[in-house]
C-alpha cells in the first residue's frame, strides 16, 4: 500500500477498540511498566484500515534486508538465526519522518541460502513484506524488544537517531488494545506488543494515527497431504514435460540444461495450484529433457520442484513457469483463468502475497499456493518426502 492510501486516513474520533486479529487488538505485554502513560495532548487514532500480508505501507527508504551490520547468520542480541518457527505472532512497526510514512523493508531477519547452509534461515523477529508487520516468533512465548529488532535489521535507535534519521524530535506511541499511550523511555527497550502497533514519529508529530487491522491468511488443514515419491496429488490438467514454448536446451532466463549437472546445491519447494477448489495435479518431468535436465525441474506430479545446481543464485516461480513454457500472471495461471491469490508458507510461517507472481522465490521447503477463483476453505499442509 503505498503513503497515498495511508495520507487519506482522515476519520476523526475518540480511540477505537480494534478486534484481535488486527492492529492493536488483541493482548500482549506492551511497552515496558511505568514507561508510558495517557497525556491529554496525544494525537487519537484513526480508524483501521484493513489490510492484508503483502501489502506495502508507506514509500520507499532503505533498501530489503538487514545491513551487513545486522543480522547475517550470527547470534544478535541473544537471538539466533535458525528454522522458522510454526507458531508466531507479530507486532506493527510504523515510522514516520515529518508525517510522511516510510516503508519498513521487506526481509529484515531472514537469510537467504549459501552453500553451507542450504536452507537459509530467519531470525525470531524478522519482516517478510514492507506492510509494517513484524513476525515474532511464539513458540516459546518469549517477547522482543524494539532494540532487539533495530539489531537484527543492523540499525541504530536511540532517542536522537532511527534508523539513520537524526536531527529532529523522536515521539513514539504504542497502542496496545485500542489504548492510545506516550512511551517515553530507552526506545530500545520497549517490548513489542503482540497485535498492537508501535508509531515512531520523526519530526512533525500527527494529529492523528493510523491504525490497521489485518485480514490473516485461511487457518491450515488438520489433515496433511502426503507427498509421495512418483505420486500424484491433484486431478490431471496438463500434459508432462514442458511445452513447445518451452525451454528445448538452450538457457531460460539464465538457468541452464545440462547432462550429469553437479548438485553441490540442492533444495526442494512445492507448488499447489488449485481452480474453484480443485487441485490441479503439476506435471512431470517439467524441465526434463532427453538429453538434459534443467537446474529447476519436476521428476512427479507431488508439486514438488526440484532445484539442482553448482551454484546459490536465486530461483523464481516466472523461471520455473518460462521453463515450463506457460504464463503466470495475476489472471492467468498456466491457462487457467481468473483472479489469482498467491499464500507462501515457510514451515508456518504463512502470508498472502500480493507482489509479482513471477518473482516468489523458490527456497528450500517453501509451499507456494496459487488460488485461482473461489477461495479456499484451508490452506494444504504436507507430509514431505526427501526426495533425491
Amino acid at each position: 500500500m503505498s503513503y497515498g492510501i495511508v495520507a487519506r486516513i482522515v476519520s476523526v474520533g475518540a480511540i477505537l477498540m480494534l478486534a484481535s486479529c488486527g492492529g492493536g487488538g488483541g493482548g500482549g505485554s506492551g511497552a515496558s511498566p511505568g514507561s508510558a502513560s495517557a497525556n491529554s495532548s496525544q494525537p487519537t487514532l484513526a480508524n483501521a484500515t484493513a489490510l492484508n500480508d503483502g501489502a506495502k505501507v508507506g514509500d520507499d527508504n532503505w533498501p530489503a534486508g538487514s545491513t551487513q551490520s545486522g543480522g547475517t547468520g550470527q547470534a544478535v542480541s541473544g537471538l539466533n538465526c535458525a528454522t522458522r518457527g510454526n507458531v508466531y505472532t507479530y507486532s506493527h512497526l510504523s515510522i514516520f519522518l515529518n508525517g510522511r510514512a516510510l516503508a519498513l523493508p521487506s526481509d529484515i531477519g531472514t537469510v537467504a541460502p549459501t552453500m553451507a547452509a542450504q536452507t537459509g534461515c530467519a531470525y525470531p523477529v524478522h519482516t517478510d513484506d514492507e506492510s509494517g508487520k513484524i513476525r515474532m516468533d511464539a513458540t516459546s512465548n518469549a517477547s522482543y524488544t524494539l532494540g532487539q529488532f533495530f539489531a537484527v535489521w543492523g540499525q541504530p535507535l536511540s532517542t536522537t537517531n532511527v534508523a539513520g534519521l537524526t536531527g529532529m524530535p523522536i515521539t513514539i506511541y504504542v497502542n496496545n488494545g485500542g489504548q492510545l499511550t506516550k512511551y517515553t523511555g530507552d526506545p530500545a527497550s520497549l517490548v513489542l506488543p503482540a497485535h498492537g502497533e508501535v508509531s515512531i514519529q520523526i519530526g512533525t508529530p500527527l494529529g492523528q494515527i493510523p491504525t490497521f487491522s489485518w485480514t490473516d491468511p485461511p487457518s491450515f488443514d488438520p489433515n496433511q497431504t502426503v507427498l509421495a515419491y512418483g505420486g500424484t496429488v491433484g486431478t490431471g490438467h496438463w500434459q508432462n514435460g514442458n511445452t513447445s514454448t518451452g525451454g528445448t536446451g538452450a538457457d531460460v532466463d539464465g538457468l541452464i540444461c545440462a547432462s550429469g549437472m553437479s548438485e553441490l546445491y540442492h533444495v526442494h519447494a512445492h507448488l499447489a495450484i488449485v481452480s474453484d477448489g480443485q487441485w490441479l495435479a503439476l506435471p512431470a518431468n517439467v524441465g526434463i529433457l532427453s538429453q538434459c535436465n534443467y537446474e529447476m525441474h519436476t521428476h512427479d506430479s507431488t508439486g514438488i520442484i526440484h532445484i539442482e545446481t553448482p551454484n546459490v543464485k536465486t530461483f523464481t516461480l516466472g523461471q520455473f513457469f518460462d521453463i515450463w513454457g506457460q504464463t503466470l500472471s495475476s489472471t492467468n495461471v498456466a491457462g487457467v483463468q481468473g483472479n489469482v491469490v498467491a499464500y507462501i508458507n515457510d514451515n508456518g510461517d504463512v502470508r498472502r502475497y500480493d507482489g509479482d507472481l513471477r518473482s516468489i522465490e523458490l527456497i528450500s521447503h517453501r509451499d507456494i499456493t496459487l488460488e485461482v477463483g473461489k477461495q479456499m476453505p484451508t490452506l494444504p499442509t504436507y507430509s514431505w518426502y526427501e526426495p533425491q
